[in-house]
């Protein structure tokens, strides 16, 4: 027979999200600072290559440019608390970094190609050392954005 006196929880309250250093020491807020470093690692790479593949590796900087700003406003409006306002945040912050994951995939893959190629088609072995670089950190962030999806979908 259930007591009157405890009913049950209406509400769900999603745990709180840590202040100071406590925040790039928990997960899943601490993969933000990986996925910034990483992806801008990408950009930095694939723009010293003199992108030779245009269509291949301007997708790659348009993902990595892009996710790192994106990344960056969402890191900035956890620091600044504007999450707060919102009770479907960690809703948002999963499906943006599960996008974003399925995304620099489809990046690393095509940085793949390039690189492929540019063993192939080009004789300068600096660029293809730059673009297998690129490819290993395209994939390493990939890895970090999925990573945190999941980790803020289960936390």
């Amino acid at each position: 027979m259930a007591s009157k006196d405890f009913p049950p929880p209406t509400t769900y309250a999603p745990p709180e999200v840590p202040t100071g250093l406590g925040f790039f020491l928990t997960i899943p807020y601490a993969f933000f600072i990986p996925e910034l470093l990483f992806g801008c690692l990408v950009w930095i790479l694939v723009a010293a290559t003199q992108v030779y593949f245009p269509l291949l590796q301007g997708w790659v900087m348009y993902v990595s440019l892009t996710s790192f700003l994106i990344s960056l406003m969402f890191l900035l409006s956890y620091l600044l608390g504007f999450y707060k306002k919102y009770e479907s945040w960690r809703i948002v912050d999963s499906l943006y970094h599960g996008t974003t994951g399925i995304l620099y995939m489809s990046a690393a893959v095509l940085q793949a190609n390039a690189t492929i190629r540019t063993e192939t088609e080009r004789q300068e072995k600096l660029y293809y050392e730059i673009n297998t670089a690129a490819t290993f950190f395209a994939f390493i962030t990939t890895f970090m954005y999925i990573l945190h999806a999941f980790s803020i979908y289960y936390h």
